[in-house]
């Protein structure tokens, strides 16, 4: 599938971006919506997840009112049981009508509640087709592999959830696309508070392209809003232009990745996300191994789908020998 430029009005089944970043994740958003594969959304706070997750469920074709989102952060045990419960638990659900459930936060589930979960979740192998079972959409904010090591976060529940990872930049990480969100946050406020959308200075928009964000998307909104509220960018980014003199040292290790190295902030996330990789990677490969790279039974093992396994492998680029491959087709 082809990658298509988002305008500046972005049509509402994709999310803007003008990055190479954005567009690869609105194209593999298209590719697996129609799947039953579960999604894991990876990102920091603000960068867009529950966005992503409605995305997913409205690229599927499904009606809006089939889309439940649970935030794990507020749940016991038995109020997870009871709301999984209620989405599962219909007879009279279709393919057509399928429902998507939006685990928001998912890391912050205790022992309890993981348990409950996966007492819903099938383990079985599944065709990858749509079927009338939720499809379960996760998000995290946390390194999950250090959850696990920790024994906070169930292994057997980390595999049922990450069928495919998405990984969603930091806004940081895709400043390209600062100006255009931002006209689209004061438009959007300035139709909802009836206001006239305030000019914005050349001095505004070099600070906010210079500040590091760790609010990410919702952050940016935040400010758009209180910009049309104040009716004036320059007084509404006081608090702004005061926080980025605080933490100026910082802030430019995070707008200049060159000399953030030296630092060790943007090297120590890089090597988080190599490490969750390479994690990944070797419980795939050792799965294969034990089982003689029976690809059905390492997918057993690992209590993920045979898809979901046939697709991890082709993500960490492992080589099926051929005796298994003839095997598969018998």
């Amino acid at each position: 599938m082809a990658t298509q430029p988002i305008t500046r009005t972005p049509d509402p089944a994709f999310v803007y971006g003008q990055g190479a970043d954005l567009q690869s994740l609105n194209v593999l958003a298209a590719e697996i919506a129609s799947t039953d594969i579960p999604v894991l959304l990876v990102g920091e706070s603000g960068t867009g997840k529950g966005v992503y997750a409605r995305l997913i469920h409205r690229l599927s074709g499904a009606p809006e009112t089939s889309f439940f989102r649970i935030n794990c952060g507020a749940l016991d045990a038995g109020q997870m049981l009871h709301d999984v419960r209620e989405v599962f638990q219909n007879e009279h659900d279709t393919p057509e009508s399928r429902k998507t459930i939006f685990l928001d936060g998912v890391h912050e589930l205790d022992s309890a509640c993981q348990r409950a979960l996966l007492s819903f979740l099938p383990d079985g192998e599944r065709n990858g087709e749509p079927t009338a079972l939720p499809r379960i959409i996760s998000s995290t904010s946390c390194n999950f592999e250090k959850e696990i090591e920790a024994g906070r976060f169930r292994l057997e529940l980390y595999f049922r959830l990450n069928g495919v990872i998405l990984r969603l930049p930091a806004l940081r990480e895709r400043k390209e696309d600062i100006p255009d969100l931002l006209e689209c946050f004061v438009l959007k406020h300035a139709n909802e508070l009836r206001k006239a959308a305030p000019e914005i200075g050349r001095e505004a928009r070099k600070l906010l392209f210079s500040y590091g964000w760790p609010g990410n998307i919702r952050e940016l909104e935040n400010v758009a809003r209180k910009i049309v509220a104040i009716g004036d960018a320059d007084l509404a980014l006081t608090d702004l232009r005061n926080a980025r003199t605080i933490h100026q040292g910082e802030e430019v290790r995070q707008a200049d990745p060159e000399r953030s190295g030296s630092s060790g902030i943007a090297s120590l996330k890089v090597a988080a996300r190599a490490a969750s990789r390479k994690t990944e990677r070797e419980l795939i490969l050792k799965a294969l191994e034990q089982t003689h790279w029976n690809r059905k039974r390492a997918a057993r093992n690992l209590q993920i789908s045979y898809k979901s396994l046939l697709y991890k492998i082709k993500q960490i680029g492992a080589q099926v020998p051929i005796a298994e491959k003839d095997e598969e087709k018998a």
